[in-house]
């Protein structure tokens, strides 16, 4: 089949039938190439997320339980935007001091992409935090985490031994890893 350059389907209809706290779902109904067909699709306003690197060569995860896999993940700090109009870096900024109790001198975008684009429209922003000094930790009421801090290269070798299994912790590390300000 070939796919016309530049045109996206027509979208025929969307229907809410979950809104919750975080993010809603809806059924749409698409036309493309003459076929009718539909899609479930989780909406999502996005997420900051920061590689925090010290000034000692360490970087910052959070150890925290992740219901859906079932198991304590180690990730880099990250957060739900507040709305589609909060801007992905102050998200980035509010999640790094909530979390983690520190501020950045330096925030600097590494990449923007879509972790499931099959059923999801949640895009995430990871940044690499540098120049940081602390700041006072403001948990959410929900949140229930353990700071970890280890030296950068052993973050990845961690990713290579599969300890480290969150995607955006491990796109994330990986490209601050081609940064000048990594020691690696």
């Amino acid at each position: 089949m070939n796919i016309p350059d530049g045109q996206l389907p027509e979208i025929l209809s969307s229907e809410e039938v979950y809104a919750g706290r975080t993010f809603s779902v809806t059924v749409d109904g698409l036309r493309e190439a003459g076929k009718e067909y539909r899609r479930e699709i989780v909406r999502h306003p996005g997420s900051g997320c920061v590689v925090a690197l010290f000034d000692d060569d360490t970087v910052a995860l959070v150890r925290q339980y992740r219901h859906p896999a079932r198991a304590y993940l180690l990730e880099i700090p990250a957060g739900s935007r507040r709305s589609d109009a909060e801007p992905p870096a102050d998200c980035a900024r509010r999640e790094l001091e909530e979390e983690l109790g520190v501020t950045a001198g330096n925030l600097e975008l590494l990449a923007g992409f879509y972790p499931s684009p099959g059923f999801c429209a949640e895009k995430m922003w990871v940044y690499l935090a540098t120049n940081l000094s602390e700041a006072q930790q403001n948990l959410d009421e929900d949140e229930f985490i353990e700071i970890v801090r280890i030296p950068f290269r052993e973050a990845l070798v961690m990713i290579e031994r599969g300890e480290i299994e969150d995607a955006k912790t491990i796109i994330g590390i990986t490209l601050a890893s081609s940064r000048g300000e990594v020691q690696t």
